[in-house]
């Protein structure tokens, strides 16, 4: 018998009051069908029913003992496969869950349900890729509109071009259709383009508060752009309705990372994965959770977990090579090197096991290979990003001409007048990160993390603008009366409330490109305090080189690039000095491991604190440190790094020859020439 035919007569009037009644009391739906059973033993579609309703009630256990035989028995009944994969991913079975998707949707390609259920679990096997297909195919199946057929085709085949201008040419004609407004919020998160994608996915639950689909994108996006506290009231919604989803637990153990809740985020993760063991995706996540916790053994235990499960998962790799005190076995080597050796690799696993095994050569003292694998890494990295030089040197030109003394005086008053932030600027790997864990030694300092608030603040600024064409974000600073500067100031530091978890009175803001936004922060938070990190450029350039950045550090993946970006970087910073004297203060990472003490006190008298032993003994704090550096900070400071970037200077030239007289006369700083108009500039800086 097909359980997907009809019912006909006073059986099928009950079995249809049973399917009617698991919508709402499952514990009665569940009665009705075995009531049903004891007058027609057997029955599929009761048993169907049965099944359903005691995997609603939490019985997974029943419930397959039930749907098992049930699915057997009626091969070709998508409904029998679709109920039993729900009960198989519920109770941690997430491959054989994948299969029963697959076979139902065989039986029936047209089911949304099937669509967005096999998305969600591909998702938590960690297959984005088939994830994205399967939620293209889910818009297609639940859209039934022939317009956009063509637009899902191209999302299934990841061409992002044509599907983009398909969905805009419809929602041209058609503003209100959800379904098309969701698809290009989804290539716009593709082309990391999260506040367009943001924007939509805001419309569609304006529109369809109840879009969950739409909602879980949403909390991704925001998560991705760094509002954390906002994406967790979103998944707290999902969660509300929907407990045990794995994607949403999984969610929301990422935002309680970013949020600073490592307790919480490696509880959530360890329940999850209790639940549903093999999944290698969440096993790195929760390694990566452990690392910042300090638990470092924990770590690298999950990593190798989520490796045997998925040998090709070049990020687990990575992460093992980027807790930095870690060294690669024999063994290691050799499944690295095999890896490469594949032709079947995706670009992403294929650049983090070129920055693996360069970091494992690395340590061998093989330099030549080393330098070769750390290249190709970054030559997929910098395909994948667009970044100009040109443009960062017109807007650094552009905050020559703009941020004058005259224009800061004029501004004198203006801002929030609190004292509470201490914002550490410079490049990434130049000492930052010993700077904050130095200071947060200190019992009223409290450090928090690389905070996103900032360079959020600037990119809404310069889209606010429409006078400007040549670089909307200083017109737009520029007509900030002093009551508005004040309350951007007042917005920081209620946004930043939400990644503080202590009562001290100060805190750290470590955002290294923050050098970029200078003089925003004098401009709304006048009496914060800014210290800059600075270390030897070819020590701290070839060190961005080998760090692989997941993301917003477009410039290191070329060496040109990053000598010009260092460049720029001391560029500005000399005009702040000029302009606003003694407002910023230096530490070079040199001077402070030749002399700690003296430098630690000089950084505790810029900052108005007394001074504290303790901040001598940083690596004695146990605080959660999410940098590259994080197990750097927890020994005391050592000479070793300072000159290893001699091993790799034989393949430095083009880093050497744009930094110029910048590396000549450090750490002098060259006389730069005033600022030019190069032209319009395009957007902010990230």
């Amino acid at each position: 018998m097909n359980i997907i035919s009809e019912p006909v007569g006073t059986l099928d009037v009950a079995l249809g009051h049973a399917a009617r009644l698991l919508e709402r009391d499952a514990a009665l739906a569940a009665e009705q069908a075995s009531e049903i059973l004891k007058a027609v033993p057997g029955h599929p579609h009761a048993r169907l029913i049965l099944g359903a309703a005691h995997r609603i009630g939490g019985q997974t256990r029943l419930a397959l003992e039930i749907l098992e035989p049930l699915a057997r028995e009626q091969p070709r009944s998508a409904p029998a496969h679709l109920e039993l994969a729900i009960a198989r991913g519920e109770a941690g079975r997430v491959s054989e869950a994948i299969a029963s998707l697959r076979r139902a949707l065989q039986l029936k390609p047209d089911s949304a349900d099937g669509w967005r259920l096999l998305a969600d679990y591909l998702d938590l096997a960690g297959d984005p890729g088939g994830a994205d297909q399967a939620r293209a195919h889910h818009l297609r199946a639940a859209t039934k509109d022939p317009r956009l057929l063509e637009a899902a085709a191209f999302l299934v085949e990841n061409k992002l071009p044509q599907a983009e201008a398909r969905l805009r040419s419809h929602l041209a004609r058609y503003t209100t259709d959800i379904a098309a407004l969701r698809m290009l919020a989804e290539v716009a998160a593709r082309l990391r383009r999260y506040s367009d994608s943001q924007t939509l996915l805001e419309r569609c639950l304006e529109l369809s508060p109840s879009f969950d689909a739409a909602r879980h994108n949403y909390g991704v996006v925001l998560n991705r752009q760094g509002k954390a506290a906002a994406a967790l009231k979103q998944v707290e919604i999902l969660l509300a309705r929907e407990p045990r989803n794995p994607g949403y637990l999984n969610l929301k153990a990422a935002v309680l990372a970013n949020l600073g809740n490592y307790a919480e985020s490696i509880e959530l993760y360890e329940a999850v994965l209790k639940d549903f063991p093999r999944q290698p995706m969440i096993w790195m996540s929760y390694g990566h959770s452990l690392k910042t916790a300090r638990r470092q053994d924990e770590s690298v235990a999950a990593y190798r977990r989520a490796i045997a499960m998925q040998p090709t998962l070049g990020e687990a790799y990575w992460s093992l090579a980027n807790l930095k005190t870690f060294r690669f076995s024999d063994a290691d080597l050799l499944a690295l090197r095999h890896a490469l050796d594949r032709n079947d690799l995706s670009d992403e696993d294929s650049l983090h096991f070129e920055f693996a095994l360069a970091k494992a050569l690395e340590d061998e003292g093989d330099y030549a290979q080393s330098f070769v694998h750390y290249s190709k890494g970054n030559s997929i990295r910098r395909l994948q990003h667009s970044y100009s030089a040109e443009d960062n040197a017109r807007y650094v030109s552009r905050c020559k001409r703009q941020y004058t003394a005259d224009f800061f005086t004029a501004r004198n008053s203006a801002g929030e007048q609190s004292a509470d932030p201490i914002f550490i600027v410079g490049l990434p790997r130049a000492g930052s990160t010993l700077l904050e864990q130095i200071l947060a030694s200190h019992p009223l300092v409290e450090g928090t993390m690389e905070l996103p608030v900032l360079p959020q603040i600037a990119r809404e600024l310069a889209g606010r603008d429409e006078q400007d064409h040549e670089a909307p974000f200083f017109g737009a600073v520029a007509a900030l009366d002093h009551a508005k500067l004040r309350a951007l100031g007042e917005r920081y530091l209620a946004s930043t409330r939400n990644y503080r978890k202590t009562a001290a009175p100060f805190f750290i803001d470590k955002m290294p490109n923050n050098w970029l936004y200078v003089g925003l922060i004098q401009l709304i938070l006048p009496n914060a305090k800014i210290i800059d990190a600075r270390r030897h450029p070819l020590g701290c350039c070839l060190s961005a080189f080998k760090q692989h950045f997941a993301r917003g550090q477009n410039f290191s993946y070329d060496l040109e690039d990053l000598g010009r970006f260092y460049r720029d970087y001391v560029e500005l910073m000399a005009h702040v000095d000029a302009v606003l004297p003694g407002r910023v203060h230096r530490v070079f990472y040199e001077s402070t491991v030749e002399d700690t003490e003296l430098e630690v006190r000089r950084l505790l008298d810029y900052c108005a604190l007394p001074f504290e032993e303790r901040c001598l003994r940083f690596y004695e704090n146990e605080r959660a440190v999410r940098t590259a550096s994080s197990e750097q900070v927890r020994r005391p400071i050592f000479r070793d790094g300072m000159d290893h970037w001699r091993h790799f200077e034989p393949w430095l030239g083009p880093l050497k020859e744009a930094l110029g007289s910048v590396l000549e006369r450090y750490p002098v700083v060259p006389d730069f020439p005033p600022s030019v108009d190069f032209g319009i500039s395009r957007s902010i800086k990230t």
